[in-house]
């Protein structure tokens, strides 16, 4: 019981270590790849512990960081697809490709992933 508890509060930990956007999305909206990803963390953590804790040899640790990674995997996966489709994609004079998030139109980034100023 008490190996429980401590990986489900470790996994909390680690999820809110997650939370915080690296890249500063968060003055424009979110940014839905780290947002879901720390989610699926700690979700995948929470259910993977419990699992390992019930099956198998009980190891309710070893449970919560194989959900926490899958679960993590899992979340940015799927946030990354909604922040493609947070973007509009336009094209230059030149007949270069560049897209813009909805919510942030001063932050364009040209198709290779570098910043159009």
């Amino acid at each position: 019981m008490n190996k429980a508890i401590i990986a489900i509060a470790g996994a909390g930990l680690l999820a809110s270590a997650c939370a915080s956007d690296p890249y500063g999305y968060n003055n424009g909206g979110p940014n839905q790849t780290v947002r879901q990803g720390a989610m699926g963390a700690g979700l995948g953590a929470v259910a993977g512990a419990i699992i390992g804790n019930n099956v198998g040899g009980g190891n309710a640790a070893t449970g919560a960081l194989i959900g926490g990674a899958l679960g993590g995997a899992a979340g940015a996966v799927r946030g990354s697809n909604q922040d493609r489709n947070n973007q509009q994609r336009y094209r230059d004079n030149q007949g270069r490709y560049y897209y813009c998030y909805d919510n942030r139109q001063n932050e364009c980034y040209w198709d290779n992933g570098q910043r159009r100023y």
